[in-house]
């Protein structure tokens, strides 16, 4: 196991820089993700790792090597592309033991490598298929074979199920998952998708326009986002951000139309914040204390209610663990526990500790 440390890494293609001053570090056996929206910089990373560019400034470590000026081959590493990128006139076998052969490994080793990485992920019945015979998802537990047979230090996946319909990435998320739990091989895993990151990650790397907004694991970064961007971009749906005015010694924070709602841990604050709350800690309340809102629609999904309420001039998100008869243009009350209650400058977005 190997760990890989990004040391003020910075990125430029002619004039643009897109990474700037990028720096963290993934411990050996960690599966890390890279997450955010598309045109941060996470995939850039990958391939400056993988190799597949060259570093602008900064250092990349992989063990107790800098492999800036190491090329790709001589990495020990190994990249799952999204598609997949297999030899479509080989069959599975020679798809994954193809690296092996490259290295002049013997017969009888590639095979028994082959046919052990088959059978972790499943697909020892399909060795004499070529590619066109296979599913989509049959293609990319080939691609991940392929990867294993090798041995690498570090796995690289670059988005590998964003072609995958939602059932099969969801049995996919969970392949991987045990996949490394079995290997314990250092991995990191590039994806916007947040729910892969949060459900398959030991580690996750915020990131936004070419910088690393948060590092930390998943729950960590749900329970104490550092800015607003990393609040709305962990956890779905998303969470909620209302205006708010609060004055120093008062117990409550006054949203735009006049309601307030009890913060006694924020006593101590004065100025302009934002709210957040997250949809799934809104509750229905028929006591005075709730907040008003707007039904401006409502989706039942058999055990949950998912409602979207005007709040005091915001649209907001609420997820009720609860069926709840509603419908547009009603008035109902909503309150939340304090203690999940957070504010965030309305200025740098940056979150105020209680």
């Amino acid at each position: 196991m190997t760990q890989v440390e990004i040391n003020d890494l910075r990125k430029s293609f002619g004039p643009v820089e897109t990474l700037h001053g990028v720096s963290f570090e993934i411990p050996e056996g960690a599966f890390a993700a890279l997450v955010g929206p598309s045109g941060c910089g996470k995939s850039t990373i990958l391939r400056l790792i993988a190799g597949l560019e060259e570093v602008t400034s900064g250092d990349i470590r992989i063990g107790d090597r800098v492999v800036n000026d190491v090329e790709s081959k001589n990495r020990d590493i190994a990249m799952v592309f999204q598609n997949y990128a297999l030899y479509p006139h080989m069959t599975v076998a020679q798809n994954m033991g193809f690296s092996l052969r490259l290295l002049k490994k013997p017969k009888k080793d590639i095979e028994t490598a082959v046919h052990e990485a088959a059978t972790i992920l499943g697909i020892d019945g399909l060795l004499d298929r070529f590619p066109k015979q296979l599913s989509g998802g049959q293609r990319q537990r080939v691609a991940m074979g392929r990867a294993i047979v090798r041995q690498p230090q570090v796995f690289l996946f670059d988005e590998p199920l964003s072609n995958l319909d939602a059932k099969l990435r969801v049995q996919m998320r969970a392949e991987l998952k045990a996949m490394h739990q079995r290997l314990r091989t250092t991995t990191i895993y590039v994806t916007h998708d947040q729910i892969e990151a949060m459900t398959m990650a030991d580690i996750v790397v915020v990131m936004r326009d070419g910088h690393v907004e948060q590092v930390g694991r998943p729950l960590e970064l749900y329970d104490r986002p550092v800015n607003r961007f990393v609040a709305g971009f962990i956890g779905s749906p998303a969470m909620n951000f209302v205006p708010v005015t609060s004055t120093a010694g008062a117990d409550a924070v006054v949203l735009a139309d006049g309601q307030s709602l009890d913060l006694p841990q924020f006593r101590a604050l004065s100025g302009a914040f934002d709210l957040g709350l997250r949809p799934e800690h809104l509750r229905h309340t028929a006591e005075p204390a709730g907040l008003n809102v707007t039904i401006e629609s409502s989706e039942q999904t058999g055990s949950e209610t998912l409602i979207q309420a005007d709040l005091a001039g915001q649209s907001i998100t609420a997820l009720l663990r609860e069926r709840f008869d509603c419908h547009p243009g009603e008035r109902h009350r909503l309150t939340v526990d304090p203690a999940f209650a957070q504010l965030f400058d309305a200025e740098t977005g940056a979150r105020i500790d209680a």
